[in-house]
């Protein structure tokens, strides 16, 4: 009888724990630990690509400039830190205003009007909020490369804080905010899946204005200018490789299937582009050079952000391979036109991204397409969506390169940006911040 009591009592408990916990987790606004415990994880690896950056462009340099250029990479963690809650995250995903050119919400200003929320996805939108302001820091410090060794760092700073709010946060809205335009273009939008074209495209083609409207680094192409440490540069390629499976296979904002496809699908194209690039130098100089692999690396990484959503590991692959041979080409008919990337960001960042934004078209899942199809009430097919794919590509081309443009021009006669000549001549290290990177100091 006691037994039989107990039994009663526990299956009412059951059924009571059950029926709570159906009503708990089925309601709105409630969050889930898992996807909120791996989007932390993600946006903590996005943070890390950052000081990778440093000590990838840091070790390109000369020995005069290593520590100005990783300053660079560091003062866009602290400048865009600040600026994105106060102001970026609310021009980027607030509702369009402005005709669509732009969001804007007032409650996004500092977060105030987040604390308590949480997004349909079960993560606190205080966490999509800082993951979202990691694509935001690393943008403009990817610029950084193609004027490295040549600028001032107050106008530095001044340029990359204008430059986030007038040219990143409008394309950010374009193509990621619900109401954006280019989210919107077409059946299923322009496919951007984790920045090919927001951070990829958008800072390559500002580097390619910065660095034709800065000129050359004094002495450039007549002198040699080797880099300080090669060592460096690889193990910041490495961290950049690690974190980059944060950026991509994070921007599905979930822990599920399309987060493990985003994720392979990175892996692959990444080791792609350096098995390409590393065999183009087989072939043409006979010798493999870890510039030149962790150039593949990159090229490879760049080139699946856009695309890691929709392609499978073959198209990955392939994707991979384009990219390091369409960056190899940018970086040769650079050095055949004389103009100063130092460190080739639009070789590398503006035409990877290009060639995934556009080549993914060709690779995307059956699956995707007969959705694409389905919401556009017929047919859908693969060049049509290359058409926005290109539009979106061009779109924001032409929109960076004018706004760069206009930004350089004012910083550079108001407060300059191009260091004098005695100062780039002495090096950033020891005329911008009055230090040496290493003990024993080399100044060529």
């Amino acid at each position: 009888m006691v037994m039989g009591k107990k039994l009663i009592s526990t299956g009412l408990l059951l059924l009571l724990f059950m029926i709570v916990a159906d009503t708990v987790w089925a309601s709105d606004g409630v969050t889930d630990s898992g996807t909120t415990a791996w989007m932390l994880t993600a946006t903590t690896l996005v943070l890390l690509m950052v000081p990778g950056l440093a000590m990838f462009y840091g070790g390109l340099v000369r020995t005069k400039n290593v520590l100005g250029t990783m300053m660079h990479s560091f003062a866009a963690m602290v400048v865009i830190g600040v600026l994105w809650p106060f102001l970026g995250y609310a021009l980027s995903f607030g509702p369009s205003v402005l005709g669509g050119l732009v969001g804007w919400n007032p409650d996004y200003v500092l977060l105030r009007g987040i604390d308590d929320s949480i997004l349909d996805s079960g993560i606190p939108e205080y966490v999509f909020a800082m993951f979202q302001g990691k694509f935001a820091i690393i943008a403009p410090a990817l610029i950084a490369g193609a004027f490295a060794e040549r600028v001032s760092f107050r106008g530095y700073v001044v340029f990359i804080a204008l430059w986030s709010l007038v040219v990143y946060s409008p394309i950010c809205h374009w193509v990621w905010a619900e109401d954006g335009f280019l989210f919107n273009m077409g059946p299923a939008g322009a496919i951007d899946f984790a920045g090919g074209t927001v951070v990829h495209i958008s800072s390559g083609i500002s580097a390619l204005v910065a660095a034709l409207f800065l000129g050359s680094r004094r002495g450039y192409p007549k002198n040699v200018m080797h880099p300080n440490n090669l060592v460096m540069t690889m193990i910041g390629a490495g961290l950049l490789w690690v974190g980059w499976f944060g950026f991509n296979a994070g921007s599905a904002v979930a822990s599920d299937l399309d987060t493990g496809r985003a994720l392979t699908v990175t892996q692959i194209a990444a080791a792609a582009g350096a098995g390409a690039w590393m065999i183009i130098e087989s072939l043409l100089y006979k010798k493999i050079t870890t510039l030149g692999v962790v150039s593949g690396i990159l090229a490879g990484l760049v080139a699946i952000t856009p695309a890691a959503g929709v392609v499978q590991p073959g198209g990955a692959m392939v994707i991979g391979i384009l990219a390091s041979v369409f960056c190899f080409l940018a970086i040769q008919v650079k050095n055949r036109a004389g103009y100063d990337d130092s460190l080739d960001a639009f070789g590398i960042h503006g035409i990877g991204g290009i060639v995934g934004a556009l080549a993914l078209t060709f690779f995307i899942r059956e699956a995707w397409m007969a959705d694409a199809a389905v919401a556009a009430g017929g047919s859908w097919t693969v060049w049509q969506q290359f058409g926005v794919q290109a539009a979106a590509v061009v779109i924001t081309i032409v929109y960076a390169a004018i706004v760069t443009i206009i930004l350089l021009v004012i910083i550079e006669k108001t407060i300059g940006f191009r260091l004098k000549e005695t100062d780039e001549m002495t090096g950033l290290d020891q005329s911008l911040h009055g230090e040496h990177g290493y003990g024993l100091i080399n100044l060529n």
